[in-house]
């Protein structure tokens, strides 16, 4: 693959790669109306493969948090079409890497010394490339280590690319007014977090402590007085990308065993810790030659406040979805309903989102919950079609729900399309076992 070796670090040298992005896009929605006009039934296809692939070339070359959200979307299976999500979903762990002598150059910048000062053995060629840094392989006393560099610049320019994204972001997901800045500023925050790598290590321990105990599941250990601010040194953690293993295997049993170290690393964060790992992409996860499940990255970590955490759990069951008056109260607590609606407001949104909790907290209304369920999954996409073509609600305001929403569905939302993936049957209320 291909290397950089420059990363635009500047807001004029960002916006400016992001305008030429735009007139490519630009030219191919001339070339698709072109063809349209001669051919009526031509497919909206072959403009979402263009527009997919120029976009993407466009932020992998920007780095940081422009190509994070790219990513982030790439998990949202049932919003974008298709080229958009395979295009995207090359955030996760396949980016052009930085180039060697911009490797040493970086290094040298965030630790003081060159990295063959500190490693008996470094690899300048990097194994990994991802949106926000890049891992290599290293030996020290034996050990063998992975040490992950963050991209020069990514913190820094943070803000600004969040605000390069934003129109895009309003038009797709509805939202008016100043109250849509409470979720901008909910992303701002967690990208920030996750450029803070001293942060991510002390994150890292907390959990894989929390979590030791919990079986099939394994966690690198964390070497402090090798990281910094900017690099993060752990043990070298040998498997496959969760992603890769999915694809191969044809053992429902080992699948059931890693879906379910998966599940119980979820929920026992969710319900015990109130602080969850909410990136559950397949990058961050490795199968190794045992079939344990390898979690390898703790970047990005949402805690879960107590006067959210209750009421989006009193609405997983059952019979409190079906308690208009309950529902409809705890619908105010989650900000999804509010004290100005209109009665049609309220009727629309209380419909939309009995349909949506009904469907998504299906898994804890069972013992046992099979992610293979196909009906499952038709029902989320149906869902998901149905209120995108919806005329009603494109006139209606989105800022919908607290802020906390954004990273738990996100999470929640990742996690199922792991266990899809992987074609598990899981234990509902394992966790509490362990």
């Amino acid at each position: 693959m291909k290397t950089i070796d420059k990363i635009p670090t500047g807001k004029l040298g960002r916006t400016g790669k992001m305008v030429q992005t735009g007139v490519k896009v630009g030219g191919n929605y001339l070339k698709y109306y072109s063809k349209k006009a001669f051919d009526k039934d031509f497919s909206r296809d072959e403009l979402d493969e263009s527009n997919a692939s120029d976009i993407y070339d466009g932020l992998k070359s920007l780095k940081g948090s422009a190509l994070k959200v790219a990513q982030m979307l790439s998990m949202e299976k049932s919003l974008l079409p298709g080229a958009y999500v395979e295009k995207f979903s090359l955030a996760q762990f396949s980016v052009p890497p930085l180039s060697a002598p911009l490797v040493r150059k970086t290094f040298k910048k965030y630790n003081g010394k060159y990295p063959e000062d500190l490693f008996d053995t470094f690899a300048t060629h990097s194994v990994n490339a991802a949106s926000i840094g890049q891992v290599h392989r290293a030996t020290k006393d034996g050990k063998k280590l992975a040490v992950k560099i963050q991209y020069p610049g990514v913190a820094d320019s943070i803000s600004s690319d969040l605000a390069m994204v934003k129109p895009i972001a309003l038009r797709m997901f509805n939202l008016r007014g100043k109250d849509s800045e409470r979720y901008f500023r909910e992303v701002e925050d967690k990208l920030l977090e996750e450029t803070n790598y001293i942060l991510e290590v002390k994150q890292s321990k907390e959990i894989s402590s929390a979590c030791s105990h919990i079986p099939n599941l394994r966690f690198p250990q964390y070497y402090e007085e090798l990281s910094s601010e900017r690099i993060i040194t752990m043990d070298w953690m040998e498997g496959k990308h969760l992603s890769e293993f999915a694809k191969e295997n044809k053992d429902q049993e080992k699948a059931n065993r890693i879906g379910q170290a998966l599940w119980d690393f979820y929920m026992y964060q969710m319900h015990e810790l109130k602080a969850v790992h909410a990136d559950p992409h397949p990058g961050n996860f490795l199968v190794d030659k045992d079939d344990n499940l390898v979690a390898i990255d703790f970047g990005c970590v949402k805690e879960v406040p107590e006067d959210f955490y209750t009421p989006y759990f009193e609405l997983a069951v059952p019979e409190n979805i079906n308690d208009p008056k309950f529902f409809n109260k705890k619908l105010l607590q989650l900000e999804i309903l509010r004290e100005d609606d209109k009665e049609s407001e309220i009727k629309f949104f209380s419909q939309l989102f009995y349909e949506m909790l009904n469907l998504f907290t299906r898994p804890f209304h069972q013992e046992e919950f099979d992610f293979a369920d196909e009906s499952f999954w038709q029902g989320i996409t149906a869902l998901s079609e149905k209120y995108s073509k919806d005329t009603e609600l494109r006139k209606m305001n989105g800022n919908r729900g607290s802020k906390h929403f954004l990273y738990i569905n996100r999470t929640f939302f990742g996690l199922y399309n792991l266990l899809h993936d992987l074609k598990a049957k899981v234990k509902v209320n394992n966790y509490k076992n362990s």
